[in-house]
């Protein structure tokens, strides 16, 4: 399922336009990339939460060459799934 699906199965869901499901879905991942930018943890009771974790700086390999290489630090997301989400899928 891609964005413009998700959209197609909201505004059926919910009996509400295209363009309001599209609005909702877009202010959704906004509010989400927001809190996140903040450090925050969002987190949806039996579904998920996303949290951002801090990766530190490694060495790693070029496959290529063999050679080692610097890999800077940085931020990434995490997603964990509820048991609401995990029990749904087994």
């Amino acid at each position: 399922m891609n964005k413009s699906d998700l959209i197609d199965a909201m505004a059926a869901d919910a009996g509400i336009t295209k363009a309001a499901a599209k609005k909702s879905l877009e202010s959704f991942l906004g509010n989400v990339q927001k809190s996140l930018k903040k450090g925050n943890r969002v987190s949806l009771v039996g579904f998920g939460s996303w949290s951002v974790s801090k990766r530190a700086a490694r060495e790693g390999r070029n496959p290529q060459t063999g050679k080692t290489i610097k890999i800077a630090a940085k931020k990434v997301v995490k997603f964990k799934a509820g048991s609401d989400l995990q029990n749904s899928v087994n």
